[in-house]
Parts: C-alpha cells; structure tokens; sequence
C-alpha cells in the first residue's frame, strides 16, 4: 500500500480530531495550544494542506488562558481530547484539557470579516476530572456524554441548537452493571467512547464506554442505551468474557453499519484488540447476543486510538510504538493485519 504525507504537524502534537468530510483537522499540544488546519481542496491524492494562521492565533492564546492557573504554565495542562461536533451544528470542536476542564469552541463569522473562532461554554472539573468526551445525535437532539476520573459517567442534552452554550444534565451513573459493586470512587487515568453511528427514528440512543481505573468493575467497555419509556440510561450488554472483564480499556471505535445484521466494536485492552459482534435483534431473555470474534495483535505497547472507516469495513489502530496499523477480515470472516505505517520514520 502506497504512503502518501498530507500534513506534518509539530513535535508536540498530542491528539488530533478530524470533521465529518475529513478536510478540516484539529490537532492539540502538549503545551495547551490547539490548531486548526483546511484542506485547499477537495481530498485527492495532490490534496494540500495549510494552517489558516489568522483563526489560529485567536484560538490558541484564548485556549492558553482557560487551560493555564495560577502560575503555571499551559505545559502543565495538554490538550488530551479533541472531538469535532456532527455537521448540523455548525464548525465546533470540544476540547478536552490535562487539568480536567471541557471547553467547547465554535467558528463565527460576521459580516466581511475572516473566520473567528468563539468560546461557546466550559465544564469546570470541580472534585473530579474529566477524562473523555463523545457526541451524539438522539431524533433531533444533540447529546454529549463525558467520562470522569472518579468513575461516573454524565450525559448533558442540548437544549438550543443554536446556542452551543445552553446545556442541561440529562443523567449520571457509574459504568457498573451490578448494583452490588456500586460503592466506593475508583481512580481513572482514562476512558474511551463510542456513540453508535446509526440513525433512524426507531433507533434508540445508545453509546460504548470503558475505563482505565484501579477498579475492575468500572473498567470493561459497557454499552448503554437510552430507555425512552422511563426516560433514562440502562447497560444493555458488557464486551468482555469473565476472565478479562477486569482489563483496563484503552480505547473504544463502533463501526459504522451498512446492511450487517449485527453491531461491530472493537476494544483495546492490555491483550490486544477485542473484535466484537453484538445482535441487532434481543434474545429470549431480552438480552443481546454477543461474540467476540477476534483478538488483534502487533503493536509493541499500549494501543492509543482506534478509529474505522465510513464503511465500518477497515479499523485504523494507533499505538505507543509509533505504529498504524489497519486491519480487515477477509470474505471468511478472518481479520488480518491489511498495512503498517511507521510513523517513527521521516518521510
């Protein structure tokens, strides 16, 4: 497979998002500074790619300022998480910072001025951090779902579509299915979500999420789905078997699904990632069927990101060793390791 650079970004570049077109890409810093890069054309293999400086100043002082306390600087707080809002809510992207605060950005533009970016809302950290956050869209609403180092899981609902600063809390619970284990605060380092990519009014809200805690109740990825009858979040199944629902989880990708008659989720743990089928349809005990079809292995430490393609049909895997690797299952079922891209190496 041919390799082909689109843009090189800085030395401290920590976490990147990309919108819903791929041609827009949000990389954050360590050093607390985020950037905002276009594509100069419609994506091709001659694509450019360039910084737009004039946005980029305004974004990263006022990113400086909120990620920065008292006297210390903003490498003491990183960009950790950056995610792009769904299209129909304009350009806006969310950022995760080392210090636990969520902010929330949009771009304006006013009259024959250039494009600015605003800050639309910030999500104190107060007692606990937070961790992770992930869009999505339930009917006609626009729902957010953060991930927070003591465990709990907060869902807010959007409640003006065009004011991205007007959020209410919808729910909170722990990422526990026994109410037994219900006791005590774990200590999280990181957490991971994947909201289902599917749409339709008969589809109901529902979202994958796992932890990296010192508490293996807390960690296994669960999915949760919104209940419409009673107005609340229930765990519809755990994706683990009983050996290994106490691994830590680093990082959590729904594929998209185009005619499949079941759900795939890949899950990242200390042992590989995890391929999951989960059914579409209950069983008769009212729970999902699940299987875990596959154990991918290869990268040389932690993996850091999964992400699929639009056709669900190919998994991008990001690890600690520089390496991507992109996986596929062949016309048997078979998953296989497709292409490795050395990210150590100039290019």
């Amino acid at each position: 497979m041919a390799e082909r650079q689109v843009a090189e970004l800085g030395a401290g570049a920590a976490c990147v998002g990309w919108n819903h077109c791929g041609r827009r890409l949000a990389a954050g810093a360590v050093d607390g500074f985020v950037s905002v890069y276009d594509s100069q054309s419609q994506p091709s293999p001659s694509s450019k790619w360039q910084s737009r400086e004039v946005e980029l100043v305004i974004v990263l002082e006022i990113i400086r300022r909120c990620c920065t306390e008292g006297n210390g600087t903003a490498h003491e707080h990183a960009i950790l998480n950056i995610v792009w809002l769904p299209p129909d809510y304009g350009d806006a992207i969310a950022c995760v910072c080392a210090d636990g605060t969520l902010s929330l950005w949009e771009e304006v533009s006013e009259d024959d001025q250039l494009p600015t970016w605003r800050k639309c809302k910030v999500f104190e950290s107060g007692n606990s951090h937070i961790l992770h956050v992930q869009f999505g869209l339930q009917l006609s609403s626009l729902k957010m779902v953060t991930a927070y180092s003591d465990g709990q899981v907060k869902v807010y609902e959007l409640l003006d579509s065009l004011e991205l600063d007007k959020w209410q809390l919808q729910a909170e619970f722990q990422n526990i299915t026994d109410p037994v284990s219900r006791s005590g605060k774990p200590a999280c380092t990181s957490a991971s979500i994947a909201w289902s990519p599917r749409r339709g009014e008969s589809q109901q809200a529902s979202f994958a999420i796992g932890f990296n805690s010192d508490s293996p109740n807390f960690n296994s990825c669960k999915i949760w789905e919104f209940e419409e009858a009673h107005q609340r979040w229930l765990p519809l199944v755990e994706l683990g078997s009983p050996q290994d629902k106490g691994d830590i989880v680093h990082a959590v990708a729904w594929a998209p699904n185009i005619g499949r008659p079941y759900e795939i989720i890949a899950v990242a743990t200390c042992k590989g990632i995890a391929i999951w089928h989960i059914g579409l349809s209950a069983e008769s005990d009212g729970s999902l069927s699940t299987e875990n079809v596959a154990v991918l292995s290869g990268h040389d430490g932690e993996v850091l990101q999964l992400e699929w393609d639009m056709g669900g049909m190919t998994l991008a895997s990001t690890g600690g060793d520089g390496m991507v690797k992109l996986w596929q299952a062949n016309l048997n079922g078979v998953w296989h390791e497709q292409a490795v891209l050395d990210c150590n190496v100039s290019h």
